[in-house]
């Protein structure tokens, strides 16, 4: 069974970037993040459920990676993602989406510090609140006993942080 990566944190901090470049310097497999396909598709705005059905093909995704992978499999983002979009956006949250975080833990989360520049996005919507989120981020991950750390940098800087982190918690 390969080992699970998640990259995680609020918007616009580099999870995917992080994630492709991951996946490359291992040699391995990567997930990208389901969100962005679903939305790119839809005829006006996201509600409630359609967080939970991105949740759903977000794993779904990751299911069918894992098949495939070899020792690594690097998710961009997760449902812990989908949890605090829900609970930021809707003030709630999906009852299989809480499930899914207890029952599909990963080895690692990296969770990526917003020490980057805000890059503005359609899709994107919380330039104001990215302190607040990415606390939102850490205190989940520490009230859930989580293996994680927090990557911080530009460019290849950010990369050499997230392996020293993979390297120095999963002894690789």
């Amino acid at each position: 069974m390969p080992i699970r990566i998640a990259i995680t944190g609020p918007e616009s901090a580099g999870k995917s970037w992080l994630t492709e470049n991951l996946a490359s310097a291992y040699h391995s497999t990567w997930v990208p993040e389901y969100a962005r396909e679903y939305l790119d598709k839809l005829n006006g705005p996201y509600s409630y459920d359609d967080i939970l059905a991105i949740a759903h093909g977000q794993m779904a995704a990751e299911d069918s990676a894992l098949q495939s992978a070899g020792k690594f499999l690097f998710s961009d983002t997760e449902c812990l993602v989908t949890k605090i979009w829900c609970d930021v956006k809707f003030e709630r949250c999906h009852h299989w989406i809480i499930e899914q975080i207890e029952l599909r833990p990963y080895d690692l989360y990296l969770l990526c510090d917003i020490d980057l520049p805000w890059q503005p996005d359609p899709r994107r919507e919380h330039p104001h609140l990215r302190q607040y989120l990415f606390d939102l981020y850490y205190a989940e991950l520490i009230d859930r006993k989580f293996n994680f750390g927090v990557v911080k940098g530009t460019g290849e800087a950010r990369l050499e942080c997230a392996m020293e982190i993979i390297n120095r918690m999963l002894f690789v």
